[in-house]
């Protein structure tokens, strides 16, 4: 049995996969510059429907994929004298993945759960100070400019990367390199932030802090 049609149209399906991650990106980017520049509520959480809309059919197509992996790797390993429709049982094997779908998966969805948390972000840095400026801005200036130092560098970051799992945010390349030179010595890397308890940074629970970064942009630009 030859596979080779199927495996390119598995691997089309892959490329469609990474359209629709570049535009989770875009709309990531747009719901931001909404927030940055009209805070208009309305517009933002149109951007979060396109975003869930996005998120709906990477599922169905993670589903789809899913489901011609496994008919193929079935077939493969019974090995049948006649070869039975793989069309067919592939959309069995899909539709059983579809009937147990819920809204929470979507709620799941990585790019989804990055653009709630950068909006919220964008949101803390840009409407979240009112009060607190009021009191005195001096102060609320001095403290939101605290967080645009990296506490590796001691510098204002350029390209900030926070840490998923306890909020802290660092130059990219300096945690990067601290990350690999601890990695040598096969040791774990603590949050080089004061009073953190954190013990084991990893390369993979940062995430770019988009929303950071462009405060700190629009300050430098000031």
């Amino acid at each position: 049995i030859s596979f080779n049609a199927i495996d390119s149209a598995l691997s089309s399906l892959k490329n469609c996969q990474s359209y629709i991650n570049s535009g989770m990106d875009v709309a990531t980017q747009v719901a931001l510059d909404l927030v940055e520049s009209f805070n208009d509520e309305e517009y933002v959480n149109n951007m979060e429907k396109v975003m869930l809309e996005y998120a709906t059919m990477d599922r169905e197509l993670n589903h789809y994929i899913k489901a011609f992996e496994e008919t193929i790797n079935q077939v493969k390993r019974e090995k049948p004298e006649n070869l039975p429709d793989l069309e067919n049982l592939a959309q069995e094997k899909f539709l059983e993945m579809e009937s147990q779908n819920s809204d929470s998966d979507l709620q799941k969805n990585e790019k989804y759960m990055y653009f709630k948390d950068q909006l919220k972000e964008m949101k803390k840095q840009y409407h979240g100070n009112d009060t607190i400026e009021e009191i005195d801005e001096d102060i609320a200036v001095t403290r939101s400019q605290m967080n645009f130092i990296c506490p590796i560098t001691q510098m204002t970051m350029k390209r900030p990367v926070r840490n998923k799992v306890c909020g802290h945010t660092y130059e990219e390349d300096a945690i990067l390199e601290m990350i690999q030179t601890q990695k040598q010595k096969k040791k774990n890397v603590r949050c080089p932030k004061m009073g953190c308890s954190h013990v084991d940074v990893k390369g993979s629970d940062l995430v770019p802090d988009e929303a950071l970064k462009r405060v700190i942009d629009s300050q430098n630009k000031q």
